[in-house]
C-alpha cells in the first residue's frame, strides 16, 4: 500500500509543543505511532489523524488546475438562439439534434434545482417555456437524455444536477440577458 505524505504545519510552534507535552504526559509509556499521528493532529487544530488526512486531500483537490475549457461555438449559439421569442419561450421544436439538445439544456436550467415535482407541476413549468403545446414531449425529451430523473410509477420529477456543455452554458446566459 504505498504512502502518502501529508503537509503538516503549526501556526504556533509554543503552542504545538504545549500540546504534546500535555497529551505525552498524561500517557504511560510512548505512543504507538497512530496515536502520535492523532496527538500531532490534535495539537495543531484537528481531530484527529484523518481528519488532518481528509483536510489535505481535499485542499489537493481544491488546488488543482481547471481543466480548459472548450471553445464556445458561437454561430451555433446565435442560431439555436433565433429560435427563442423575445420573453425567452421556444417557438418550435427544432428539428436538427444539436439543435434540440441546446433547447433542452435551456428548460433544464429553468428547472428548480434539488425539488421533486409532479408530472403536472413538470408540464405547467415546460408550457411556460415554449410556444409549440407539446410539454410531454419536452418532458420525455429531458428524461431520456438524463438531464431529469422520475420515480418508476411517474409521480414525480427532479433535475439531476450536471454541468452543461460550453454552448449550453453560452446560451442559458444569452436568454437570460433579455
Amino acid at each position: 500500500m504505498p504512502r502518502t505524505a501529508f503537509p503538516f504545519a503549526s501556526k504556533d510552534v509554543s503552542a504545538l509543543a504545549r500540546a504534546l507535552h500535555r497529551d505525552l504526559a498524561a500517557r504511560p509509556g510512548t505512543p504507538s505511532h497512530l496515536e502520535l499521528l492523532n496527538m500531532l493532529a490534535r495539537a495543531t487544530g484537528f481531530r484527529n489523524f484523518q481528519h488532518l488526512r481528509a483536510d489535505a486531500t481535499a485542499a489537493g483537490r481544491l488546488e488543482a488546475p481547471p481543466a480548459p475549457e472548450e471553445p464556445v461555438d458561437h454561430t451555433r449559439v446565435a442560431r439555436v438562439a433565433r429560435l427563442f421569442d423575445a420573453q425567452g419561450a421556444l417557438v418550435r421544436w427544432p428539428g436538427r439534434e444539436w439543435q434540440r439538445l441546446l433547447c433542452l439544456w435551456v428548460f433544464w436550467s429553468r428547472l428548480p434545482a434539488g425539488l421533486e415535482m409532479a408530472e403536472r407541476e413538470v408540464n405547467e413549468r415546460l408550457s411556460a417555456l415554449h410556444r409549440f403545446g407539446d410539454p410531454a414531449l419536452l418532458r420525455r425529451e429531458l428524461f431520456d437524455r438524463g438531464m431529469v430523473t422520475r420515480r418508476p410509477d411517474g409521480s414525480g420529477y427532479r433535475r439531476i444536477e450536471q454541468r452543461p456543455p460550453v454552448d449550453a452554458c453560452a446560451l442559458i446566459r444569452w436568454l437570460g440577458r433579455g
